[in-house]
């Protein structure tokens, strides 16, 4: 068994537990939590899944980061991405001091593409790629744009900070992320784009849903399909209709409202009858395989392992399908097949997971928790288990 020290999210909880002056039995008794599972969570005999975390935040009435800590923080220095995070961070404080003279005037097009091809990289899981080209990319955007303002260059801005939202977030600094979300709006605003800022809308409800605050993050959709609903009804505007309601879907899984998952997830299949396969638009994968994938998700969330299976046993990948997708796929098919007892599956998942997209499996916290499930139910570790936790941090 794990020994407990002071740097657990357990010990977290026990301390916050503390510091708001309730006993295991009170604490228990405000989230949809038995006794005994936060008993075994506090002394380390059970691995804090992440809805359970974010339940006992929303109890506790503290950050999600505040019982987790800044993760990955060893990891994130072997693989030397945490040096990136300073440039990045930087780079979003620039929004507001014009061009800068010492940064050559650029062709728009080529400045668009850039942006385009940080999206790309992400998708693909090229972190460290994205990574380390997005301060330099996001200070040039800056400067163009604010030397000859355009609707493009503003769109295209804004996709920068959406990126630099995306990787903060696969990396753990959710602080960092919120900032660019605002960066993005600042943006999207000057571009006069509805679906930039419904998307907007969407990242900052998923960002509600890490913290178990569901209610908000469904007020957030809400606003976007507002914000979108009242532009033109392109085939841009409808996948990014369907994409909030697939952000809806698991936010409402999350929260146990199956009408409303049910709700969600038919419009989404109705908006992806409309666009056809629309991942090109704003990178979002939008499209029915997408749609499958969300209602699976969807399934896991509301802990119907058994149908989460069934439902991965339905869904055929496109060859085309972006590398993010089809990691976060497996990562949800280990962890239903953990929960259902399929043990030697969900290692075999989870290793697939990471030959597909290694620095998004590393970070990722469902893959995390699944090697965690598995090193805690397992009488004995294979070898295969004992490198994968090694590779966590475990």
């Amino acid at each position: 068994m794990p020994r407990l020290d002071d740097d657990t999210t357990g010990a977290r909880i026990k301390e916050q537990r503390k510091l708001a002056r309730l006993t295991q039995r009170q604490l228990a008794d405000r989230i949809p939590y038995s006794y005994s599972l936060l008993n075994q969570v506090e002394c380390g005999a059970k691995p804090a899944n992440l809805d359970f975390v974010a339940a006992v935040a929303q109890a506790l009435r503290v950050d999600v980061t505040v019982l987790t800590g800044q993760p990955y923080v060893t990891e994130l220095q072997q693989d030397r991405l945490a040096e990136l995070v300073r440039p990045i961070r930087e780079a979003l404080d620039l929004y507001d001091l014009g061009a800068d003279d010492a940064i050559p005037e650029q062709p728009a097009a080529e400045l668009v593409a850039a942006a385009d091809q940080l999206c790309e990289q992400v998708r693909a899981t090229r972190l460290r790629k994205a990574a380390k080209a997005l301060p330099g990319t996001i200070a040039e955007l800056t400067t163009a744009a604010w030397r000859t303002p355009s609707t493009e260059l503003w769109q295209a801005l804004a996709s920068t900070y959406r990126t630099a939202h995306d990787i903060s977030v696969k990396l753990g600094y959710y602080d960092l992320s919120a900032v660019a979300l605002d960066r993005m709006d600042w943006a999207a605003q000057r571009a006069s784009d509805p679906c930039l800022a419904a998307i907007r809308q969407y990242m900052r409800a998923l960002a509600y849903f890490r913290e178990g605050e569901y209610r908000i993050g469904q007020r957030l959709v809400a606003v976007g399909h507002g914000i979108v609903g009242g532009a033109e009804q392109t085939r841009e505007a409808v996948a990014v209709t369907g994409q909030l309601h697939l952000g809806a879907s698991v936010i409402a899984a999350r929260a146990d409202q199956q009408d409303a998952v049910d709700t969600h997830i038919t419009e989404a299949k109705r908006c992806a009858k409309q666009t056809g396969d629309a991942s090109e638009v704003h990178w979002l994968s939008f499209g029915p395989t997408n749609v499958a994938l969300h209602r699976m998700s969807a399934a896991v969330e509301m802990r119907q392992y058994d149908e989460a299976l069934d439902q991965a046993r339905k869904i055929t990948l496109p060859t085309a399908l972006a590398t993010s997708r089809r990691a976060h796929f497996l990562i949800d098919k280990a962890r239903s097949e953990m929960e259902t007892g399929r043990t030697e599956a969900a290692l075999s998942s989870i290793v697939d997971a990471r030959h597909t997209a290694p620095e998004q499996t590393r970070y990722h916290p469902g893959a995390r928790e699944t090697i965690k499930g598995l090193v805690h139910i397992s009488r004995r570790t294979p070898d295969t288990l004992g490198h994968l936790a090694a590779w966590i941090g475990l």
